[in-house]
């Protein structure tokens, strides 16, 4: 088993859905990675950084799941970051409501000592120069770096977002994050131009119409599970990275065809994620909910055709 260094937000999110609303409830990419990863057991680590408003029971709660927390800063006289978003009947576009930075703006990461080493590193979405500054903290090269990344860097940090590139094994986009990144409308070119970048795998996710892996000349499709209720799909890419890194660092196995596997955990992760809102469902979901689940995937998948 692999050590996992996780990055990315701890924050809070008001989400607002044609299901329901909510009041500023637990979120962050750290947060659904972590708690998609804490579902394999992995020795894991969150560097993040909070407020002094961040409730105890939301750190214990990380911490009650197997995440090591000593690499997530507190600002005492500060406040956690807070993103608020209204989602459209399709659920596959929104509105930001707002977005306070607070102590996130100010944000210095530091690997725990003992995770220097880590052989996974998940770096979520956050500014690219953050980023860097984790890869250059670790003492040995990791065996695998998985980077997330959003328009938002592209519209103002393309540099730097390429230099990053540059260093990491795996990027998991959107199909436009993809497009806008290369200027290629066919995923299979903006892919083949990613590979170009640097990563030697290339994720592009493509919400209820499930995600594409590509590895040199070769592709994967794993499709959505298709779900009675989508409550809120805020943490289904972050949960979706966090089933992929987290079976990679359960497994140890980093070739192609076991990324396949990593494809169909992460799917199978934020199917449940979008159930509830916010963490609600992540938290309290079992092992034999999961199985269950992989089982309809592979159901999904699976037919028999006779070639002639």
């Amino acid at each position: 088993m692999s050590k996992l260094v996780i990055v990315g937000t701890v924050a809070f999110d008001a989400i607002e859905t044609p299901f329901g609303k909510t009041d500023k409830i637990l979120g962050g990419a750290a947060t659904f990675i972590g708690l998609a990863a804490s579902q394999f057991h992995v020795d894991a680590a969150a560097v993040s950084v909070v407020g002094g408003d961040f409730p105890q029971e939301y750190l214990d709660l990380l911490s009650n799941k197997g995440i090591d927390i000593s690499g997530v800063e507190i600002v005492k006289k500060g406040k956690t970051f807070f993103w608020s978003g209204r989602y459209h009947n399709d659920m596959n576009t929104r509105d930001t409501l707002a977005t306070e930075l607070n102590v996130l703006a100010d944000f210095n990461p530091i690997v725990p000592v003992d995770y220097k080493d880590a052989e996974v590193v998940m770096l979520g979405n956050l500014h690219p120069n953050v980023q860097m500054s984790v890869l250059d903290q670790m003492i040995k090269k990791p065996k695998m770096v998985i980077l997330d990344t959003m328009n938002f860097w592209m519209d103002c940090a393309m540099d730097e977002l390429q230099n990053v590139i540059k260093k990491v094994n795996v990027i998991t986009i959107n199909d436009e994050e993809a497009r806008q990144l290369t200027g290629e409308y066919s995923l299979v070119v903006a892919a083949r131009k990613i590979h170009e970048m640097g990563p030697q795998y290339v994720v592009i996710k493509k919400g209820e119409h499930g995600a594409l892996l590509f590895h040199d000349d070769n592709v994967f499709y794993a499709p959505a599970l298709p779900l009675e209720e989508v409550f809120d799909p805020t943490g289904a890419g972050d949960t979706f990275a966090g089933g992929f890194a987290g079976y990679l660092a359960k497994s140890g196995d980093l070739s192609f065809e076991n990324m396949k596997n990593a494809v169909i955990y992460g799917s199978t992760l934020a199917s449940f994620c979008v159930e509830k809102f916010g963490t609600e469902r992540m938290v309290n979901l079992n092992p034999h909910e999961v199985h269950k689940r992989l089982q309809q995937f592979r159901d999904l998948t699976q037919f028999d055709i006779e070639l002639t």
